[in-house]
């Protein structure tokens, strides 16, 4: 074939000309950068390969990442496996198991990805989002995503959102808030874990974590500062008050001095805010994860100690009791899961007492039809959107439409041995969340997805609005 069939064939001479056309109009510094740039854009992206691999995650867990493949690129994303043991009191026989079975299944989503998933999506357009998670979810049609597993479908469908992004040529959190239908740019206020307890460390603290919200912050980048500067002053206050040996951290990177009493945890942070200087400026908030001491309809907070565990049990109502006096005597404003998954009576009781914000994560799962009821019912007022959980980049977004049109608040959240892909960050971001929850600043997989944030608070200037005092009611419209 001669130099002119092949432009003939391929049409190249009326596209180059075009090209050539469009850097004189635009005064093109570097015309064949501009003309390169040009042509490839002149090319839709489609969907070439998707390749997955078995990675770890931040606890050392297997977990998936998946690249998926355009005529143009190569995008990446992973996602943590679903079911890995958690803190101090998993029992080493149990616990190696469980690695074992999730190794396994890892194993067989890597597999099911690289056959099945890639076939399925090839010569797909990489913008269309909500047709290519459909795709995905076409092929697992099992009650919670059995077959594939939520983490599997997850990471495929983040590397698709990103790769939709690159071919918009927008940043990643523009693409998703045009996938959301919203135009405005909401910076997320962090609930920062400082302290650990319950089964994410081994301390006698029976709740989960204590979090502050810098709230009273001018911008994310402040709200960071302020978060990380009370967080090392936490850490010299339990050095002081308790030595060396209880300021390790738990799986969070929150500390986990050797306490039991909730209010004696709050006390600390307190001091760290006042010692800091932020007095007024930084909220308190608390996930319980009340299910892992709920023994029938009552609760151990002494479930973690041989000798006191099964001899002190508080009941639902107590527990009410307990959460109205905290909110009394703290700056208390968001408790996460105060109760056992399935105690909506409970749950219910304590949201319209409207003492502070009432956020479902295992009462909800993220699941579309447990929302449902939830609001309903009033049984809490604010989502935990795990992503892990949902599947797909489309049912995340539908679960925060859900939960906005309830006028719910919506903590975007990592999960307990998250990887380093920052996705959440962007996606609090697009979806105008106004709360992410992201651990300590402290471990890698924390710290990526707040780093992301400070690039994307720069990168949007003064188009970029920080929740703040709005933290619960940040708009997407």
């Amino acid at each position: 074939m001669s130099v002119q069939e092949y432009l003939e064939k391929h049409m190249l001479s009326r596209k180059i000309e075009e090209a050539v056309n469009a850097a004189v109009r635009a005064k093109a510094p570097d015309p064949v950068l501009f003309i390169a740039g040009h042509m490839r854009r002149a090319v839709p992206a489609v969907i070439t390969r998707v390749r997955a691999r078995q990675i770890l995650d931040g606890h050392g867990a297997p977990a998936v990442e998946v690249e998926l493949h355009t005529n143009k690129a190569v995008h990446r994303a992973s996602a943590a496996g679903a079911g890995a043991p958690e803190g101090a009191a998993a029992d080493s026989a149990g616990d190696s198991e469980r690695r074992r079975i999730l190794a396994r299944a890892v194993a067989d989503a890597v597999r099911v990805i690289n056959d099945k998933v890639s076939e399925a999506l090839v010569g797909m357009d990489p913008q269309q989002q909500a047709q290519i998670d459909q795709a995905i979810m076409d092929l697992d049609k099992a009650r919670h995503k059995a077959e594939l597993g939520a983490n599997a479908m997850l990471a495929v469908s983040i590397a698709a959102c990103k790769a939709g992004a690159a071919e918009k040529e927008v940043p990643l959190y523009k693409h998703i808030a045009d996938l959301v239908g919203k135009s405005a740019a909401t910076l997320p206020v962090p609930a920062i874990t400082v302290i650990n307890g319950g089964k994410h460390a081994g301390n006698g603290l029976p709740i989960q974590e204590i979090m502050i919200l810098p709230v009273g912050a001018k911008n994310f980048e402040e709200a960071m500062q302020m978060g990380s500067e009370t967080y090392h002053h936490l850490k010299d206050i339990i050095l002081e008050k308790y030595g060396a040996e209880s300021s390790n951290i738990g799986d969070h990177g929150g500390f986990a001095p050797n306490i039991s009493s909730i209010s004696e945890g709050l006390d600390l942070v307190i001091a760290a805010i006042e010692r800091a200087g932020y007095n007024g400026r930084i909220k308190l908030a608390i996930d319980v994860a009340a299910t892992d001491f709920c023994a029938g309809k009552k609760y151990d907070l002494e479930f973690k100690s041989t000798k006191k565990s099964g001899k002190n049990f508080k009941s639902a109502d107590d527990m009410i009791e307990i959460y109205s006096q905290l909110c009394s005597e703290y700056p208390l404003v968001s408790i996460e899961q105060p109760f056992d998954k399935d105690d909506w009576e409970h749950s219910k009781k304590l949201t319209t007492l409207e003492l502070c914000q009432v956020a479902g994560d295992d009462l909800l799962m993220s699941d579309p039809e447990r929302i449902k009821r939830a609001v309903n019912e009033y049984t809490c007022n604010a989502l935990v959107l795990k992503i892990n959980q949902v599947g797909t980049v489309t049912e995340a977004i539908e679960v925060v439409k859900q939960a906005k049109d309830a006028h719910w608040g919506v903590m975007v959240s990592h999960r307990s041995g998250d990887t380093e892909d920052s996705f959440i960050a962007d996606l609090a971001v697009g979806a105008a969340a106004g709360q992410i929850k992201a651990g300590a600043p402290c471990r890698g997989e924390c710290l990526t997805k707040y780093n992301q944030l400070l690039r994307i608070e720069e990168e949007l200037g003064s188009d970029g609005v920080y929740a703040g005092e709005n933290w619960r009611t940040a708009s997407t419209s």
